[in-house]
């Protein structure tokens, strides 16, 4: 149905006897996002993404996508493409019989996107050769080459990165960033927080199988407030006003600096306050924080981001 989203997901659960994999996990995916699905090995990433492609059943809740259940057969995933773990080739033929078979399988005009699919990862060059010779971003390239075959609006996409020396990391997030910017929807799984930051709009971040935040990256650095360090003229004065200002978190002192976290408007007022009290300031810069400090504090410890609610309805 044209308004309902590429993928939703309302209390999904998988259990293997005793263990729950997957634990009432929630999310929808938005046209046009570029959307990370992060948690550590064992979170059940792999999981929520074969029961999205309707590869397993679940054990309770729901998948639609574009408001169809996976379960239904082939044609609940029209417009949808992707492969979950490492993709699968004959290793003895090359490249383009590999995708001339795939080709066959999905019919339709298929065949006749072939070379395209191969121009799109850059491959082209390297068509004839058998894929037992290519490197790991070689294969995983021609796994997404295969997924474009069927023409998708939605490409799921399980750990693309991993394995990858640093130029195949570059080669996938510009090749993910260019099929996103043509208007393909885009759900990838991972745990190479660099990269999802650099790609990503908008991240769920599963722990043991619960999710603990989901919504965009923007609103999960600003939940969190900056971390600030300051130096000044009077340091043990400006530790007394710090401890006194309203909307300040913890002050510590680290590194011969006096460290907190606040918003900006509270940080203007601190600058304020010091002057008047006679700790002029030498230095009072904010700290980045990045999506894996955030990862970490939602996946360590109490499960909580520091200054930030662990989630966000959408």
């Amino acid at each position: 149905m044209a308004d309902d989203p590429p993928i939703e997901v309302r209390g999904l659960v998988k259990r293997y006897g005793e263990i729950v994999a997957v634990d009432g996990v929630d999310l929808t995916v938005q046209p046009g996002d570029v959307y990370g699905y992060l948690g550590p090995n064992g979170a059940g990433k792999t999981t929520s993404l074969r029961m999205m492609l309707g590869l397993i059943r679940p054990t309770a809740g729901h998948v639609r996508l574009f408001g169809r259940d996976p379960l239904l057969g082939v044609r609940a995933l029209d417009g949808v493409a992707g492969f979950v773990e490492a993709p699968q080739f004959y290793p003895y033929l090359s490249a383009r019989r590999n995708l001339e078979l795939l080709a066959a399988y999905d019919g339709h005009d298929a065949r006749g996107r072939i070379d395209q699919a191969l121009a799109t990862v850059e491959l082209t060059a390297r068509a004839g050769d058998r894929v037992g010779g290519y490197s790991h971003g070689m294969r995983q390239r021609l796994g997404i080459a295969g997924a474009l075959l069927r023409e998708p609006k939605l490409l799921l996409l399980d750990e693309p990165a991993t394995g990858l020396d640093p130029a195949g990391m570059r080669d996938m997030r510009v090749l993910i960033r260019r099929l996103a910017d043509e208007g393909m929807t885009v759900l990838l799984s991972s745990h190479l927080l660099p990269e999802v930051e650099e790609l990503c709009n908008r991240v769920a971040i599963v722990r043991t199988g619960k999710i603990v935040y989901e919504g965009a990256i923007a609103d999960l650095k600003r939940g969190a407030g900056a971390t600030y360090r300051l130096s000044t003229t009077d340091d043990e004065r400006a530790i007394a006003v710090c401890k006194a200002q309203r909307g300040l978190g913890e002050v510590t002192i680290e590194h011969g600096y006096i460290c907190f976290s606040a918003d900006g408007a509270a940080a203007a007022e601190l600058s304020q306050a010091l002057v008047e009290a006679g700790a002029l300031i030498k230095l009072l810069a904010p700290e980045t924080v990045t999506l894996e400090d955030l990862f970490f504090s939602l996946t360590e410890g109490d499960g909580r981001a520091a200054g930030t609610m662990a989630t966000v309805p959408t």
